[in-house]
Order: structure tokens, then sequence, then C-alpha cells
């Protein structure tokens, strides 16, 4: 039986991995009547809605989006599975992908968690009608469309793919963890 760190480990990849998952499926769910909701707000405000797109502000999924988070569910699952099963490929696989979703996914992520700090000032800097949007309005009509489980699922998601991806690295490097992994 695998030692408790790397059990640990494991599990910290599969919650990460699950937690991509349940956050596209909403995405694709409920992507669409948020999406309709912020355009509704913009206009609402006297803006025309496709200053959104323009400024690449999307609350939809679509069945392409989907791929990547996905993808990396899979090869969270892949990963977890080989490191519980004592595969050395594993455990180097995890050093090397886990630091890059922790800089790129908590990037993402972290726009996720506050994304009126992220929108805002790209809006205040652009040159075009996005200055004078009421970003928080619309974001919120666009989070009020989403059931409201999915705050707490990105926030989750968030320290996941943060503090989780270091704990994996970690209890892979713990001495306990190298006698499993020899």
């Amino acid at each position: 039986m695998a030692p408790p760190v790397v059990i640990a480990a494991s599990v910290l990849q599969y919650l990460i991995a699950a937690t991509f998952v349940v956050i596209t499926v909403i995405a694709y769910r409920y992507g669409t009547d948020a999406q309709r909701a912020a355009q509704a707000e913009v206009a609402r405000q006297g803006f025309p809605v496709e200053v959104l797109a323009r400024h690449r502000v999307k609350f939809s999924e679509g069945a392409v989006d989907a791929l990547f988070p996905f993808g990396i569910a899979v090869c969270l699952t892949v990963l977890g599975t080989l490191n519980l099963a004592g595969s050395d490929v594993g455990r180097i696989l995890t050093w090397i992908l886990q630091p890059i979703l922790l800089v790129g996914g908590g990037l993402t992520t972290a726009a996720q968690v506050f994304p009126v700090r992220y929108v805002a000032p790209a809006f205040a800097k652009s040159g075009d009608a996005a200055r004078g949007i009421d970003v928080q309005a619309f974001i919120g009509a666009a989070q009020r469309a989403f059931p409201r489980l999915l705050r707490p699922l990105v926030i989750t998601r968030f320290a996941l793919v943060t503090a989780g991806s270091v704990l994996v690295i970690i209890l892979l490097a713990v001495p306990s963890a190298n006698a499993w992994f020899r």
C-alpha cells in the first residue's frame, strides 16, 4: 500500500482534476445565460454589447473550450494514478507538470477569483466605449446567472491549483515517498 504522503498527493491531484471538470460542466451549462446577462447589463448601461467580445470577455463555454480543462483533468488523474502505483515516471512527470499548473493555472484561476480586479483596469485603459462601463455590474449580472455553488468551487480550485500544487510537489519529495518510488 502507498504511504500516506503519496496517497495525500494523489488525492490532491484527483481533487484538482475534479474541480476542472465540474467548473467546466457548469460553465458549459450556464455560460450562455451568464453571457446574455452580462450583455444585457452592458446594454442597460447604454454601451454596445460587442464591447465584451472586442475585449475577450466571455462567460460561455463551448465544446472546444472544454477540451483544455478536460485535458488538464485527464493528465492530473493519470499522474495521480501513476503515483499511487509507485511509478517513478509519474512522480517525475508530476514534478515537471505540477509547477506549470501552479504558475499557469494560478494566474488563470486568480483572474476567475478576482474578475473585477483584472477586467476593470483593462477597460479603464481602453480607448473605446469599454472605459465607461460599470464592470462590477456586468460581472455581477453574469455571476448571478451561474449556480451559487460556482463561486466556492472557483475559490477551491484556486486554492488547490496553487497551495495544493505546492503540497503535491513537497509530499512526493519527502523521504517516505522516496521509498515507494524505488
